[in-house]
């Protein structure tokens, strides 16, 4: 699909002037003088801002090997062709930008809720920090599955070519909501993801766990019940639950596989393994751990008992 190539191309010439420079005023305001004077940490660290960098190129080797086969498999459905293609050029354009989000938004949403694909994805929740550079903070594997979501999309008849095309053009987007520097936007909260929205998403606090999944579009979450506002007196405090301490490359990238292969020595039947792949994270065969739903009932109860008075 050479057509595909050379717009992708033209993306990523009018996209990295754009990143590049929208970078370098978030970190002139992260380091500006008196920014810093509450003691909350800077969203800006080298080494993180590194490791994004090297994630992203990962993925992007990763998609670039993986392309001829996953887009040979999107061409097979759409020769299936259960539909002609739209043929108002609008509609057609509209329609996919819907469906490509909405297909987005049960790919993020899968991956927060089945441990198999949250050992993958988990590497963009990873940092500390929240910045522009956290959007390229890829999950690396991802690339592997992904265009699984837009089977349904080939089958309705829209040209895989489009579909990359329009993937590529919403990545934009969900990159630039990174950032830490932009309040709410009054109406456009109800439709679009903000960056308030993301900071949400990115939160590892119990009100905010896997919360505003869309890329786009914050009616999918509103639609679906997984939608939460930042709430003023709730920071979003980014990283994990429970912070990995070595933050080289490889344990990165690996360590929740590392844990399901701990997981997987117990001494369990089966059936118990491979509820450990297709489960929630935080789900154990003895009650030992926590899901995101155990922490958000606790905290529920907890904030439902009556308080003690003071003597």
């Amino acid at each position: 699909m050479p057509g595909t190539y050379d717009f992708e191309d033209f993306l990523l010439k009018v996209s990295t002037p754009l990143y590049l420079l929208l970078i370098c005023v978030e970190i002139f305001l992260t380091y500006k003088p008196s920014h810093d004077e509450n003691g909350a940490r800077p969203a800006y660290n080298f080494r993180d801002s590194l490791t994004n960098a090297l994630l992203m190129l990962l993925n992007g080797g990763i998609d670039l090997l993986s392309r001829t086969a996953y887009v040979g498999v999107l061409i097979w459905f759409y020769n299936l062709g259960v539909k002609s293609p739209i043929a108002n050029p609008f509609i057609y354009w509209f329609s996919l930008f819907l469906l490509e989000d909405l297909a987005f938004y049960t790919l993020h949403y899968v991956d927060h809720h089945c441990r198999l694909f949250w050992a993958v994805h988990v590497t963009h929740h990873s940092s500390e920090h929240f910045n522009l550079t956290t959007g390229f903070r890829s999950s690396v594997f991802q690339p592997l599955y992904r265009f699984i979501y837009f089977i349904p999309l080939a089958i309705a008849g829209f040209n895989p070519a489009d579909i990359i095309i329009m993937y590529s053009l919403t990545q934009i987007y969900g990159i630039i909501v990174h950032t830490e520097y932009v309040g709410k936007l009054g109406w456009l909260e109800y439709v679009f993801v903000t960056p308030s929205h993301h900071r949400v998403h990115h939160a590892s606090n119990v009100e905010y766990l896997d919360k505003n999944m869309g890329m786009c579009l914050i009616i999918w979450d509103r639609i679906f019940g997984t939608f939460q506002e930042e709430l003023p007196l709730v920071p979003p405090r980014y990283g994990l639950t429970k912070p990995i301490e070595d933050n080289s490359l490889t344990h990165t990238v690996l360590h929740e596989w590392k844990e399901i292969g701990k997981d997987f020595q117990q001494q369990t039947g089966f059936s118990t393994k491979v509820k450990y792949l297709i489960k929630a994270p935080g789900w154990s065969h003895d009650g030992s751990r926590q899901t995101t739903k155990d922490l958000q009932n606790i905290a529920l109860q907890e904030t439902a008992l009556p308080k003690s008075k003071s003597v």
